[in-house]
């Protein structure tokens, strides 16, 4: 599969938008964000649906991107960490200070961590800010223990208004501390969408979990549970910078 620079720019608005409003991003939309007829956007957002990157959810409805298109996305700026970077640096609106959004959520990370003399303690804290910057579930292990907090904010998102999705979600966590010792993911931040989870394929969320060496494991996880729909860039940034600053500071610590 070859996009044009076009249809992934497109892809890219499309997802981007998406996570922003949580409805389906309509042609009339795209045209005057890239100032090209409505029928220009039909055309490529019709060849991006070839391509199985984004649906229809409903015949009048503008698109939302699928599983596929998110790897997609999240492939691309996987290749370019300047990229990644720059998406979430984007503010919804204008802050009072010239500190950068991103830059002010890891700041919060760091202090929240260092606050803390006991390792448990600051994994806990690490994943309770995880949940206040993302408003996903946020989770680690901590030991041979998983630790969970924010399930109350995953399920304010839209996507759980439906009570099969929050049911699926729920019998993905029942299974998620097994899952976990057992499938070690093999990268230092791994990201598991949609259908590509192990367990709960039918659940529509993604994954995203950073490795880091603790005083209990050399294998250590901290990371989200959202919806498919989300900050992908953002999100990201925070869960690697989160496994980072633990890792660095329990090291210096060493103490349990």
């Amino acid at each position: 599969m070859s996009l044009t620079q076009r249809q992934e720019d497109i892809l890219f608005a499309i997802i981007e938008e998406y996570a922003e409003l949580a409805t389906p991003v309509g042609s009339v939309t795209l045209a005057k964000l890239f100032n090209v007829s409505s029928a220009t956007i039909r055309a490529e957002m019709a060849r991006l649906e070839d391509f199985g990157l984004i649906a229809q959810p409903h015949t009048s409805a503008g698109r939302v991107p699928t599983d596929a298109g998110y790897r997609h996305y999240v492939n691309k700026i996987s290749e370019r960490p300047e990229e990644i970077e720059h998406l979430s640096q984007v503010a919804p609106k204008p802050t009072r200070d010239s500190e950068k959004p991103l830059e002010r959520s890891k700041r919060v990370l760091e202090v929240r961590i260092n606050s803390q003399t006991r390792a448990d303690f600051a994994i806990r804290g690490a994943v309770d800010s995880l949940v206040e910057l993302t408003g996903n579930l946020g989770l680690a292990t901590i030991g041979d223990q998983l630790y969970i907090s924010g399930i109350a904010r995953l399920f304010t998102q839209p996507e759980f208004l439906d009570t099969n999705r929050v049911q699926a979600v729920a019998k993905l966590l029942d299974n998620l501390e097994p899952w976990l010792r057992e499938a070690a993911p093999g990268q230092p931040l791994n990201i598991f969408i949609g259908q590509e989870n192990p367990i709960g394929k039918t659940s529509q969320v993604s994954l995203i979990i950073s490795r880091f060496r603790s005083p209990y494991s050399d294998c250590s996880y901290i990371g989200v549970l959202g919806p498919t729909r989300q900050n992908y860039a953002k999100v990201m940034s925070l869960v690697r910078r989160a496994g980072t600053i633990l890792e660095g500071t329990l090291a210096l610590n060493n103490n349990l």
